[in-house]
């Protein structure tokens, strides 16, 4: 019998159909589909809790789907595929008593084709630390090292399962440009955060994941340009919502009044008239963490939209 494979002219590396599944009750991943081409940053973006891992451990061979179907290359996904990829999970117990360098001797030595050693060094930027302890290094500097581990088998699709939860903002931008390096190198990578500042720097194309489903798809900016016009202003709340022209969008939402706004000054003659204090005023551009709002009415940190 043949390798089944989907009928494509240009086959994507990656392509999810009607992907579920469920612990219980609970519909962790609920018929999501997307696909990804090469060479690109795909990002899952979503709260803890939106089924984004559960999504990575199916695509990644760990657990089995409910239903659905996962192709690599246009062909339906098996141990032969699991086998190539790269991945860097949120937690990964090492060896204890093994300095970084005889870490990645270790890995390395699991694989008949490992990554040069060296390169990798270089590429993750490790030399400073690599006879010290793994379990004395720093947040970001393991963030590297497991990093580096992902790609000793030199995978062409590389898995990141929020790799920067817990780092301080230097170690996150150090991350983001060794991501943006290895992604320069033509390899996919395939990125799951909840960090929406992350995701705009990174992904090229990006699904938003909310309670197991879909809730958006595109690359960040096309997303902003369909959901966003004109600016955002926010201010401390007035205690009340004020009377805003046609075409301008008010909510309050963790102590402060947002409005979505297509004229800034209109937005603001209008506050005037009404006696709102502008102490505090922000105007800046819609951002992700913008448009999950809009579209859940809630915040990522879960708080609640009161009214529009």
């Amino acid at each position: 019998m043949g390798v089944e494979k989907v009928s494509s002219a240009a086959p994507a590396v990656l392509a999810v159909s009607q992907l579920c599944k469920s612990y219980g009750a609970l519909k962790a991943v609920n018929n999501l589909s997307f696909s990804v081409q090469a060479g690109q940053c795909f990002g899952l973006l979503g709260p803890n809790g939106a089924g984004k891992t559960t999504t990575l451990e199916m695509l990644e061979g760990i657990i089995k789907p409910d239903s659905g179907s996962i192709f690599y290359h246009a062909e339906v996904a098996g141990r032969r595929h699991f086998q190539q990829l790269g991945v860097q999970f949120q937690q990964t117990a090492l060896q204890d008593f093994l300095t970084v360098e005889e870490t990645l001797r270790m890995f390395a030595a699991f694989y008949p084709e490992p990554a040069d050693i060296q390169e990798l060094i270089k590429l993750c930027d490790l030399t400073d630390f690599l006879t010290q302890d793994h379990k004395k290094l720093s947040g970001g500097q393991r963030q590297r090292l497991l990093l580096a581990l992902a790609l000793v088998n030199q995978p062409q699709i590389l898995f990141l399962d929020e790799p920067t939860t817990g780092l301080d903002p230097h170690a996150r931008r150090n991350f983001w440009m060794l991501i943006k390096q290895i992604k320069q190198q033509g390899r996919t990578i395939i990125l799951t955060t909840h960090y929406m500042d992350e995701a705009e720097q990174l992904c090229d194309d990006l699904i938003i994941v909310d309670k197991g489903q879909i809730i958006a798809q595109g690359s960040p900016q096309a997303l902003l340009r369909q959901h966003f016009e004109g600016a955002l202003l926010q201010l401390p709340d007035p205690g009340f919502i004020p009377s805003l022209p046609d075409g301008h969008h008010a909510s309050l939402q963790g102590g402060q009044l947002c409005i979505q706004t297509p004229d800034v000054q209109q937005s603001i003659q209008a506050l005037l008239q009404q006696q709102v204090q502008l102490q505090g005023l922000l105007v800046k551009s819609a951002t992700l963490d913008d448009l999950f709002l809009k579209l859940t009415g809630h915040a990522l940190s879960g708080v609640t939209m009161e009214a529009e």
